[in-house]
């Protein structure tokens, strides 16, 4: 069909398998009914339980199914498993399913061992019962009620449309705060024909310059823009410092060797590059493609224990873009850069995709990470690495910040700091008629 819900197949697909060996070394047991003796079987169960109807029945209840591998009861492998495709349960169920694939793949190497415990309390038992038939077409009506709202409220706003926040830290940051501060944010004002977000703040031979995403609604796609920061807050708008044919995000700007370096997310080429300011904040040439044939998100990178280290998330042949963690590791930034042995070393929708850099206090890395359960970048974490080197990468989950009457809106996304200010953003509301085109 067109609309990517069905395909044909060719007949061959639908010919019976052949007959497995008669001792196979390892079964895959995907409906939690093999019995077998003197053979290992990992079973893989969603919430507890087997099947693909129980995977279905969670994602219909809203739920984030883990999925776990088990062999024996003990659980080798693990993730909590998401989509950018919350409310459409067969694309939820696709996404979902290509990274219980994942999982299989990752038990194998002994990669994503586990998922880090959340501060909230965990859901309880079961997936629940598969809904009647009535019920799942009250679900479609329903479906199909916010289909129809959706397409009316596009029609009369642009979405998704997102803002960014920012302050002066004072003595206090949120990595210490671990909650929004009483005096709000600040926003970055936009003319509602476009809008800012994933704010990377530098501060530069004695100047501070913000760089954002700046996502141009009439093109569908984003450059990466800087404007200077004053005491009292941003010096004028920001102005366009890089355009390429794709789309561009994510601008990891960073200092070394007295020059300034920015590695934008482009996932949408299928590379991660690294570029180099030569008249700052504008004048970026490439410098290296750092990786290939990779669809990564939202690189970053930390030196630690005497190596640098990218994180990104991986959309490796399907699910979605923000559960699978990889790293990579490299003696200098500029590479080369190697794969690390047990990728994904994290499958969790809660915690595995990057949310700005890395920030070290005193012994502890803090990593800030988006928390994509409810929807792509709807809260912020903020996880302690515990454990990163060759062998593995664990983190401890201790704060999630939601959006609330201190920050409006359904998203919080980013956190970034740099020269005594501080930002965040989220989503916000754009009126089409109130749109001020750029000249």
């Amino acid at each position: 069909s067109h609309d990517g819900l069905a395909k044909r197949v060719p007949l061959s697909a639908l010919a019976p398998y052949r007959q497995s060996p008669a001792s196979p070394d390892l079964v895959i047991d995907l409906c939690g009914d093999v019995r077998l003796e003197n053979t290992r079987i990992w079973r893989v169960t969603y919430d507890g339980a087997s099947g693909e109807a129980a995977l279905l029945a969670l994602i219909l209840a809203g739920r984030t199914p883990l999925a776990r591998i088990e062999e024996n009861g003990v659980a080798i492998a693990a993730g909590r498993l998401g989509t950018e495709y919350g409310g459409i349960a067969l694309a939820s169920f696709q996404d979902m399913l290509a990274r219980t694939a994942s999982l299989i793949i990752a038990a194998m190497s002994g990669a994503a061992k586990s998922v880090p415990d959340l501060p909230e309390p965990a859901q309880v038992g079961g997936p629940p019962p598969m809904p009647s038939a009535g019920k799942l077409g009250v679900r479609a009506g329903k479906a199909l009620a916010r289909r129809i709202i959706q397409k009316i409220y596009h029609l009369c706003y642009n979405a998704p449309h997102w803002k960014v926040g920012w302050r002066q830290t004072g003595s206090r940051d949120l990595f210490e705060l671990r909650a929004h501060p009483a005096s709000g944010w600040q926003e970055l004002p936009d003319d509602g024909s476009r809008f800012y977000a994933d704010p990377f703040p530098i501060l530069y031979q004695g100047q501070l310059t913000l760089f954002v995403e700046d996502y141009i609604h009439r093109l569908g796609k984003a450059i990466i823009s800087a404007v200077p920061f004053g005491p009292a807050g941003p010096l004028g708008r920001p102005e366009p410092v890089l355009e390429l044919p794709y789309h561009l995000s994510y601008p990891f700007v960073f200092e070394r060797d007295g020059e300034v370096w920015m590695v934008p997310e482009s996932c949408a080429n299928g590379t991660v590059d690294l570029y180099r300011a030569t008249a700052f904040p504008g004048g970026w040439v490439k410098e290296a493609t750092l990786l290939s044939g990779v669809v990564a998100s939202d690189a970053t990178f930390v030196e630690h224990g005497g190596a640098w280290w990218l994180f990104a998330t991986v959309r490796d042949g399907g699910g979605a873009f923000s559960d699978a963690l990889h790293l990579w590791s490299a003696p200098d930034f500029r590479g080369p850069w190697t794969p690390h042995p047990k990728n994904p070393v994290l499958i969790d929708i809660a915690s595995a995709r990057p949310a700005g850099r890395m920030v070290r206090r005193g012994n502890d890395l803090l990593r800030p990470v988006q928390d994509c359960r409810r929807s792509y970048g709807a809260a912020l974490g903020i996880a302690r690495i515990s454990h990163l080197d060759l062998i593995g990468m664990e983190q401890v989950v201790e704060t999630i910040l939601n959006p609330g009457a201190l920050w409006s809106g359904r998203k919080l996304h980013t956190l970034n700091e740099a020269g005594g200010f501080e930002f965040i953003d989220g989503s916000a509301i754009a009126p089409r008629w109130k749109q001020r085109a750029r000249d």
